[in-house]
C-alpha cells in the first residue's frame, strides 16, 4: 500500500469513529486507539504536506453538529488541543514556545476533564445561550438542557456580556449508577462518563437531561476580554468571581520543572477525583503571548494536552461465557485470569456483544491488554495475537439459549442476540429479582439467592407469587429461621404500599426504567387506563419516544402479562397512581434522605418527594438542597454539615411542605 492510499484509510477510518463518538456517542474504539490512528495521519501528512487536504480530519476539530439541534456558530472557533505523551515531547513543545517568543514563560496547568465541550454567553450577567463544540466553527444550541445543569449559574455576580468555555461531565459515582439504571430498564450502558455525559447534554427533551447528574467546569473567557484580565491565572479567577464554577486544581508554573511536577502528581492521584480526567492541559500564561504565538488550522500554538495513558495490564481469557438478561438480551462475558488494576482486582469484563468479539478478534485462551474504561468499568482493549500457541478457540455465540435452549435471534439493526423465550429460566429469575429490587418493589431480604432457591423449590414463578408466600414455606429454605421469615413476609407485605411507578418498572418491561414508569404512572393514573392506550397516546406522554411506546404495546399484548398485572392489582398492588403529584411544588429541589423516620419508609418518603417534582439523590454533594435527617444520619448528615446543606427533620420536613400547601395527610 503506498503513502496516499494508506492516508486514505486512516482519513476515512477517523471519520467514522469522528462520527460514532461526536454524533453517535457509541464508540468502539479505545480513545488510545484512536490517538495512534490520528498521530499516524498527521506523520504522514507533515512528511507529505502535498497531499494534505482541506477536509483531513487533522484540520478539523470534531465532527459535523447533529441535525436534532438547531446549529450555533462560535464567535471564536473552538480548537482541539495537540496531545502529547511524553516529557520529551512536553518539553519539545516549551522549547518551540520559547524559540519563538524569545523568552522563558509562565504556565498555566490544569486538570483535563473527560467531558464535553461547550460554549456559554451570559448577557447583562443573564444565561442566554449555551453550545456545543460540533465541528469547532458552528456547534449545537444546547440552552435548554443546559439550563438544568445545577451547577450552572443563570445569573452571575455581576452584569457582564461574555462568552465562556468549559467542560459538562458527569461524576464516576453517578455514572455507575447511571449504567446501572440503563441496564435495568434493558438498555446498553455508556462505555465512559465522558459519553454519558454528551448523550444526557444531547438529548431532543430537557425534562430528560434534568434528570441526568451533569456538572460542569469553566475555564476560558473570550479574547475580548484579553485586555481586562491579562493572564490565564487571573482568567480562572474573574471566573470563580463572576460564580462560575472553575476546577480548583489549577496551578501556575514558573518553570518547567513544576509542570512535571504538577503532571506525575496528577497522574498519581488522579483516582482520588470523584470526577474523570484524562489528562493534564499546558498553557501559556500570558495572553500576549497567546495572541503571539497563535493557532493552526485546528490547535492553538500556546497549549496542548498531556495524555496519560490508561493503566493497561495483561491476564487470560479463560472462558468466554454467556449470560442470558431478564429481557433476553445474551451477553458474552470474559472470564479471566484475576489481576488487579487501577486498584481493584478483575476477574471478569463484558463483550458487550458480538460484533465486539468479532471486530477485537477475542478468542477463548487469548492474552488480553486489560483496562478500567473511564478507570471504571474493566474493558478489554485488544488481543495479544503474538502470544497465540494455536491452542486458541474462537468463540462463537450459541445459536440456541443457554439457559432455556430455544432459538434465539438478532433482530435488522440491533448488535444484540436475544432469546425470546418469554418462559425462559434465566430471564424468569432476572426478572423476579429485578421486581423486588431497590428502584422498583424495594423487598429487603428478597435477593437473588433468596429468588433462586424459591424458584428451584417451585414456590414461585411470577412475581405475583411473592404475595402468597407462607411462614413454612421460608422455613424450608437454607439459613432461614423464624425472625428472617418474619421480617421477609412483612417486607413483602410492605412492597403492597409501593405506587403504581414502581410495579411498571418492576415488571421489567424494555426501555422502561425509572424515570419513563414514574412519568407513564403520572400521565395515565393506573394499570387500566395505561393498558388501553395506543400508540398515538403513548407518545403523547412526556419522555415517551418510538422504542418506548413500541415496547409498552408489544409487552400489554401478551396474554400472561396482561394476565400479571391482574393479578397484581388483585392482590392489593398499584391500584393506582394516585393525584398526590398534581402540583410539582418541589420542581427542581434535590433532597437526600437519611437515617430512621418514625412516620415513614425511606422508599415511601422518596416516592413522595419525587412525586412532588424533587430529585432525590442517594448522596449528598453540593447540588444538594436539602438533607431529610432521622437518627442515625451518620456521614451522610456530617458531609451535609460540612458542606453548609440545609438539614431537615421528619417533622421539619412536614412543616416545609405544609408552607407550600402540602397537607399532613397527603405525606
Amino acid at each position: 500500500m503506498d503513502v496516499k492510499q494508506r492516508i486514505e484509510q486512516l482519513r476515512s477510518a477517523i471519520r467514522e469513529h469522528n462520527y460514532r463518538y461526536y454524533v453517535m456517542d457509541d464508540p468502539i474504539i479505545s480513545d488510545a486507539e484512536y490517538d495512534a490512528l490520528m498521530r499516524e495521519l498527521t506523520a504522514l501528512e507533515e512528511a507529505h504536506p502535498e497531499l494534505i487536504t482541506p477536509d483531513s480530519p487533522t484540520q478539523r476539530v470534531g465532527s459535523e453538529p447533529s441535525p436534532g439541534f438547531a446549529p450555533v456558530v462560535h464567535g471564536e472557533p473552538l480548537l482541539s488541543l495537540a496531545n502529547v505523551f511524553s516529557f520529551e515531547e512536553l518539553d519539545a513543545f516549551r522549547e518551540r514556545v520559547e524559540k519563538q517568543v524569545g523568552r522563558a514563560v509562565s504556565f498555566v496547568c490544569e486538570l483535563k476533564i473527560d467531558g464535553l465541550s461547550v460554549s456559554l454567553d451570559y448577557e447583562s450577567g443573564v444565561f442566554v445561550r449555551g453550545a456545543t463544540r460540533g465541528d469547532g466553527h458552528t456547534g449545537e444550541d444546547v440552552t435548554a438542557n443546559l439550563r438544568t445543569v445545577r451547577s450552572l449559574p443563570l445569573r452571575l455576580n455581576e452584569p457582564v456580556t461574555i462568552n465562556v468555555r468549559g467542560e459538562v461531565f458527569i461524576n464516576r459515582k453517578d455514572f455507575l449508577a447511571f449504567n446501572e439504571e440503563r441496564q435495568r430498564a434493558g438498555e446498553s450502558p455508556f462505555a465512559n462518563p465522558r459519553n454519558a455525559a454528551a448523550g444526557s447534554l444531547r438529548q431532543l427533551d430537557p425534562r430528560m437531561t434534568a434528570k441526568r447528574p451533569l456538572d460542569v467546569f469553566l475555564f476560558a473567557v473570550e479574547s475580548r476580554l484579553h485586555s481586562q484580565v491579562k493572564t490565564q491565572a487571573e482568567a480562572l479567577e474573574y471566573l470563580r468571581g463572576l460564580g462560575l464554577r472553575v476546577n480548583p486544581h489549577f496551578r501556575l508554573c514558573t518553570s518547567f520543572d513544576q509542570v512535571f511536577e504538577y503532571i506525575r502528581t496528577w497522574e498519581e492521584k488522579r483516582s482520588s477525583l470523584p470526577y474523570e480526567i484524562d489528562g493534564i492541559v499546558i498553557k501559556v500564561n500570558e495572553f500576549e503571548l497567546q495572541h503571539a504565538l497563535g493557532t493552526t488550522a485546528r490547535s492553538p500554538r500556546w497549549a496542548v494536552a498531556y495524555k496519560f495513558p490508561a493503566q493497561q495490564v495483561i491476564t487470560r481469557v479463560l472462558n468466554i461465557a454467556v449470560q442470558v438478561g431478564r429481557t433476553g438480551a445474551l451477553t458474552p462475558l470474559a472470564e479471566l485470569e484475576p489481576v488487579t488494576v487501577a486498584g481493584s482486582t478483575v476477574s471478569r469484563a463484558t463483550l458487550h456483544n458480538e460484533d465486539i468479539v468479532r471486530s477485537r478478534d477475542i478468542r477463548i485462551g487469548d492474552y488480553v491488554v486489560l483496562q478500567k474504561a473511564g478507570d471504571v468499568i474493566p474493558e478489554i482493549v485488544r488481543s495479544l495475537e503474538e502470544r497465540r500457541d494455536g491452542s486458541e478457540v474462537v468463540f462463537k455465540m450459541p445459536e440456541h439459549c443457554p439457559s432455556c435452549g430455544e432459538r434465539v435471534v438478532r433482530e435488522p439493526g440491533e448488535a444484540v442476540v436475544r432469546c425470546i423465550n418469554n418462559q425462559c429460566p434465566a430471564q424468569r429469575l432476572e426478572r423476579l429479582v429485578h421486581f423486588a429490587s431497590k428502584g422498583a418493589l424495594d423487598i429487603e431480604g428478597l435477593g437473588p439467592a433468596i429468588v433462586g432457591q424459591l424458584l428451584e423449590k417451585g414456590l414461585v414463578r411470577t412475581p405475583a407469587d411473592f404475595y402468597r408466600l407462607k411462614k413454612e414455606d421460608l422455613l424450608s429454605l437454607e439459613r432461614f429461621g423464624e425472625k428472617s421469615a418474619d421480617n421477609l413476609l412483612a417486607a413483602i407485605e410492605e412492597s403492597r404500599n409501593q405506587p403504581m411507578a414502581r410495579v411498571l418498572y418492576g415488571l421489567g418491561i424494555r426501555f422502561v426504567g425509572e424515570e419513563a414508569a414514574r412519568e407513564v404512572a403520572q400521565a395515565v393514573g393506573s394499570f387500566q387506563n395505561l393498558m388501553k392506550l395506543g400508540k398515538e397516546e403513548l407518545l403523547a406522554i412526556p419522555t415517551v419516544g418510538e422504542k418506548i411506546a413500541q415496547s409498552i404495546l408489544n409487552f400489554f399484548s401478551l396474554p400472561e402479562n396482561t394476565a400479571l398485572v391482574q393479578e397484581l392489582l388483585d392482590l392489593g398492588l398499584a391500584k393506582t397512581q394516585g393525584e398526590q403529584a398534581a402540583e410539582q411544588v418541589l420542581a427542581g429541589l434535590t433532597f437526600v434522605v437519611t437515617g430512621r423516620l418514625e412516620g415513614f419508609t425511606r422508599s415511601g418518603i422518596e416516592e413522595f418527594l419525587r412525586s412532588l417534582g424533587a430529585n432525590v439523590s442517594s448522596s449528598v454533594s453540593r447540588r444538594t438542597d436539602y438533607l431529610v435527617a432521622g437518627p442515625g444520619g451518620g456521614s451522610k448528615l456530617q458531609k451535609a454539615e460540612e458542606l453548609g446543606v440545609p438539614v431537615l427533620s421528619e417533622q421539619e420536613l412536614l412543616d416545609f411542605l405544609a408552607e407550600r400547601g402540602v397537607a399532613r395527610d397527603q405525606a
